[in-house]
């Protein structure tokens, strides 16, 4: 990851939730992905991205994608689930798991999706000793730092708290919820000169959505859309369950989704099985 950050190209990593969508998105060639607390809360859970995840949750979903693919993974660690203790047992533990890059925000707890309205941050000391500890408790992770303080303090606060973190020796930055081409500008103006700046690109949500070829020419160097997959899946569901429950059948379906042998072609049955006949005994 740490060399790939060096190289001039945006890297895209699309939100996962599941070893499945990872499985899927690298097969569709991405560089990275991006796993997503949101789609966690969205997917496990059938709830909103309002701080009730877990630790345990977040890190057995990445053991379970990490087992399954080999593309490195960014993980949202939310706000490290506490402390700074508890901020180096989730460093510690999403390493052990397979994270390329563990990220933290400043948000108070609980904490919600961070396009929602009415979040808080805690002391700019506070997140600063935060960032330390996951420092600190890293081998190999890469560390990203967070902030939400545009939404609570404004644009110039939230810049000064990247910059604060910036100080602390984090490898990436990722300022939250940047509403306009104007304010996106003026944080690349700030960073990208001087540390991967990660732009987060949610539909409906309060950052303009861009391509990566736009979001390269402003200066960011990571693009994630995290929600993207959930969203995109759960459109489908609900067509898919209204046709089922409309003609009692998956045949007028049929064209928009995989069949048995297909299925079993994209998660590697064949090969699986094969592998296994090598242990059925003597040839």
């Amino acid at each position: 990851m740490k060399q790939r950050l060096a190289q001039p190209k945006l890297l895209l990593a699309p939100g996962v939730y599941d070893a499945l969508t990872a499985l899927v998105a690298e097969q569709a060639g991405f560089e990275a992905l991006y796993l997503s607390g949101a789609s966690i809360a969205y997917t496990r859970l059938g709830r909103s991205d309002i701080g009730l995840t877990t630790f345990t949750e977040v890190q057995d979903t990445l053991a379970r994608i990490t087992e399954r693919v080999r593309v490195p993974v960014i993980v949202d660690a939310d706000t490290g689930f506490g402390n700074a203790l508890n901020v180096q047992r989730t460093v510690r533990g999403f390493e052990r798991a397979g994270a390329a890059m563990v990220q933290l925000e400043d948000q108070t707890f609980p904490k919600r999706c961070g396009h929602l309205d009415g979040k808080g941050v805690v002391p700019v000391a506070e997140m600063v000793g935060k960032l330390r500890a996951a420092l600190d408790a890293r081998e190999r992770t890469l560390v990203m730092a967070r902030t939400d303080a545009l939404a609570v303090e404004g644009l110039e606060a939230a810049l000064d708290r990247a910059a604060a973190y910036l100080a602390t020796g984090v490898d990436a930055l990722f300022i939250e919820a940047l509403r306009t081409p104007e304010q996106m500008d003026a944080a690349c103006a700030r960073f990208a000169h001087r540390v991967p700046l990660l732009a987060n690109m949610v539909e409906g949500g309060k950052t303009p959505v861009q391509d990566t070829a736009a979001l390269q020419a402003r200066g960011f160097r990571i693009a994630i859309f995290p929600g993207g997959t959930a969203r995109a899946v759960a459109k489908t569901l609900q067509d898919y369950y209204g046709s089922l429950a409309a003609h009692g059948s998956t045949r007028p379906f049929q064209d928009r989704m995989l069949d048995f042998d297909g299925l079993n072609t994209l998660i590697g049955t064949p090969e699986l099985l094969a592998a296994g006949r090598r242990y059925d005994g003597p040839p």
